[in-house]
This record gives C-alpha cells, structure tokens and sequence, in this order.
C-alpha cells in the first residue's frame, strides 16, 4: 500500500476499528402529555465501527460524596459521520462501556475524523 491512495489508506484505518459507539444529540422534545418542550439526548446513531484512545487518565479524585472520574480520549470513526460538538457518546470496546457528555468538534481527515471527548463521572 503506498501513500497517497485515499481509499486504500482508509480500509486499513477502518480494519482497526475494535469498538462499536452509540451517538445522542440533544433535540428538543415535546411532551405529548403536557406540550412542553424540553432538550433531551436522542440516539442518532447505534453500534457505528470506532476506536477508542486514551490521551490522559487521572486517578479518581475523591470528595466527601464519592470519587470523581475525569480524563480526555479520542475517538476515531469514519468522516462520513456528522456528529455535532457537544454529543453525547456510549464506547463499547475491550470489555469497556464508556460513556462521554463532553464532545469537542471533530477534525476530518479524507480518511478517518477524531473527536476529543471527555469522560466526567463518579467511581
């Protein structure tokens, strides 16, 4: 495989796919019930091919309430995926079922795009 021929490069990315992500935007929703309008996460797309990396991991750090979870990943997936900043993601990959509130806005490449996601949580 040389350098230069997209969509050879491409298939070799996407081979390293080990992880499968569930992707909610906040839409607004109206309730049926009440005709009130509020934003709520909605899956926009299920079980997509992705892979996860790790760009920092701190310990939990603990409170008086419990111990808190924060660190930065990558996620790699196909350009041909609209994700809009501030989505939510789920990650299953290795065992790992990751969820991400924190999405920054992702950089395409012809042949992959990398979101930045943050892991904020409890222990």
């Amino acid at each position: 495989m040389a350098f230069g021929n997209v969509a050879a490069e491409r298939r070799a990315i996407e081979m390293t796919y080990d992880g499968l992500c569930t992707i909610s935007e906040f839409q607004n929703v109206t309730d049926p019930k009440t005709g009130r309008t509020t934003q709520k996460p909605v899956v926009v797309l299920r079980d997509q091919p992705c892979a996860l990396s790790q760009t920092s991991l701190s310990s939990a750090r603990r409170t008086p309430t419990a111990n808190e979870i924060d660190y930065d990943a990558k996620l790699f997936l196909s350009p041909d995926i609209a994700i809009k900043a501030g989505s939510r993601i789920r990650v299953t990959q290795h065992g790992m079922d990751l969820e991400f509130d924190q999405t920054g806005d992702p950089f395409r490449y012809p042949t992959h795009q990398e979101i930045k996601l943050k892991r904020v949580g409890r222990a």
